[in-house]
C-alpha cells in the first residue's frame, strides 16, 4: 500500500516546533478516523535524511481526501514515497500540490504581534480538529461554516476562520483586545482593497450599554460581491457569561477557544472591589466595580452550559486549556455536565504539549447529540 510523508511546516516558537509532529500526527488521526473514514492508516513519525516527518498510508487518495488533508495546521509539503516505506537510496518522494481553503493572504494571520498571543499552527489546529468532530464535518470544504470563539481575545481564531471563507463571532470583555481587533481588521481590510463594510455601536440593555459590538461583511472576490455571498465577522466586547444574549440558540456551528491559563480572562465577578493585593485583576478600561475571575475552572463550569446552546445539534466544542489548572477528567466532566459528549480516544488523547515552564496545554473536544449538518445556505444567513 503506497506511503505518504506529510514534512511539517517550521514554526516561530521553538517548543512548538519541537512538538508539531507529534501534534500533526494526532489531528491527522482525528481527521482519518471521521471525515475520511479510517481510509488512511499506520500513522506515525518517520525519519527522512534528518527530517521528521508524520507518515501514513492509503490505499487511493481521490480529490477530496488531497483537500482535507492540505489544510492539516502545520502541512508544509506532502509526498507520496516512491521506491519503499522506509528510507533506501532509490527511495523518491513524489510531491502532491496540496488545495488549501486560505482565501486571504497569509499576513491575516501573522502580522498581529503582542504577548500571550496564541501559536497560529496551534489555532488551526484547533479549529480543525472541532470542525471534522462535528456532524457533517466531512464537508469541511464544501460549506461556510460559522465559528464562535467566546473568549476571542485579538481574534486569531476569528481571524483563521475568514481565511478558511467562513463567518466568525467571537466575544470578549477586555476593551483593549476589542480596540485591537477591530482597528487591525479596519486597516488590513484596507490595505487589501477588499470590499467590505464595517461599523461599530453600542450594545445597550434596558437602557444600559453592556460594551460594544463589531460588525464587518467582507467580499473575497468580485463573484462574491456580484452574488451577495459576504462573510461576516462580528465581534462583542461583553463579558463571555452574556454569549447567550448576543448570539442566538443553536445558530453556530463550532466553538472554539483557548480557555484561561490562570492568570488573565474575560469573564468578571459583578460588584466586587479590585483585588488590591493583586492590582492585575482589575479589567482594564473599566471602573473597580468588576474584577476579572481568577479561577479557569469556575469560568469554565458556568460559561460551558450558556456556550453549549449556541451549538446546532451535532455541532462541536473545542476547548484547549492548562492542565496544571485542572486534570483531563475535570475537563472533560464539564463538558460532559454540559449535556455535551465528550470525544475521547485516538488522536484526542494525542494533543497535551508543553508551551513554557508553568504551562502544559491539552485540548478537550465534545459534541453536542443529535442533528445533521444543517443547510450551508441557511447558515449563512444567521
Amino acid at each position: 500500500m503506497p506511503r505518504y510523508a506529510i514534512l511539517p511546516a517550521p514554526s516561530a516558537n521553538r517548543v512548538y516546533a519541537a512538538g508539531a509532529p507529534a501534534m500533526v500526527a494526532a489531528e491527522l488521526t482525528v481527521l482519518a478516523e471521521g471525515p475520511l473514514g479510517g481510509r488512511i492508516g499506520e500513522i506515525g513519525i518517520d525519519r527522512i535524511g534528518d527530517l521528521d516527518a508524520i507518515g501514513f498510508t492509503a490505499a487511493d487518495l481521490d480529490a477530496r481526501d488531497l483537500a482535507a488533508l492540505s489544510n492539516l495546521s502545520a502541512l508544509s509539503a506532502l509526498f507520496e514515497r516512491v521506491g519503499g516505506a522506509t528510507p533506501e537510496p532509490r527511495d523518491l518522494l513524489r510531491p502532491l500540490v496540496p488545495t488549501r481553503l486560505d482565501r486571504y493572504d497569509d499576513d491575516l494571520i501573522s502580522i498581529l504581534k503582542y504577548p500571550g498571543k496564541t501559536n497560529e499552527q496551534f489555532t488551526k489546529l484547533l479549529l480543525n480538529v472541532t470542525v471534522w468532530s462535528a456532524t457533517g464535518g466531512a464537508t469541511t470544504a464544501d460549506r461556510r461554516w460559522t465559528v464562535l470563539d467566546p473568549m476571542c481575545g485579538r481574534g486569531t481564531t476569528l481571524n483563521q476562520a475568514l481565511m478558511y471563507g467562513w463567518n466568525a463571532v467571537g466575544i470578549d470583555l477586555d476593551t483593549k483586545d476589542f480596540d485591537a481587533y477591530t482597528s487591525f481588521l479596519s486597516t488590513w481590510l484596507k490595505d487589501k482593497r477588499l470590499r467590505h463594510a464595517a461599523d461599530t455601536t453600542r450594545i445597550r440593555r434596558d437602557g444600559a450599554v453592556l460594551g460594544r459590538r463589531f460588525d464587518a461583511h467582507i467580499a473575497a472576490t468580485k463573484e462574491d460581491l456580484k452574488s451577495g455571498n459576504a462573510q461576516s465577522v462580528s465581534y462583542f466586547n461583553v463579558d463571555t457569561l452574556r454569549s447567550g444574549e448576543m448570539v442566538r440558540a443553536g445558530s453556530v456551528d463550532v466553538i472554539v477557544t483557548d480557555a484561561p491559563y490562570g492568570v488573565r480572562h474575560g469573564s468578571t465577578i459583578p460588584g466586587r472591589g479590585p483585588d488590591r493585593a493583586d492590582p492585575e485583576r482589575a479589567v482594564a478600561g473599566r471602573s473597580g466595580a468588576d474584577r476579572l475571575r481568577r479561577s479557569p475552572t469556575e469560568l469554565l463550569r458556568e460559561a460551558v452550559p450558556i456556550w453549549a446552546r449556541l451549538l446546532r445539534p451535532g455541532g462541536a466544542i473545542g476547548i484547549s486549556w492548562n492542565t496544571r489548572v485542572a486534570p483531563r477528567p475535570v475537563a472533560l466532566g464539564i463538558l460532559a455536565d454540559a449535556g455535551l459528549e465528550p470525544l475521547d480516544g485516538p488522536g484526542y488523547d494525542g494533543l497535551c504539549h508543553r508551551v513554557d515552564r508553568t504551562i502544559v496545554r491539552d485540548v478537550v473536544v465534545a459534541r453536542r447529540p443529535g442533528g445533521v449538518a444543517s443547510d450551508p445556505d441557511e447558515l449563512a444567513k444567521r
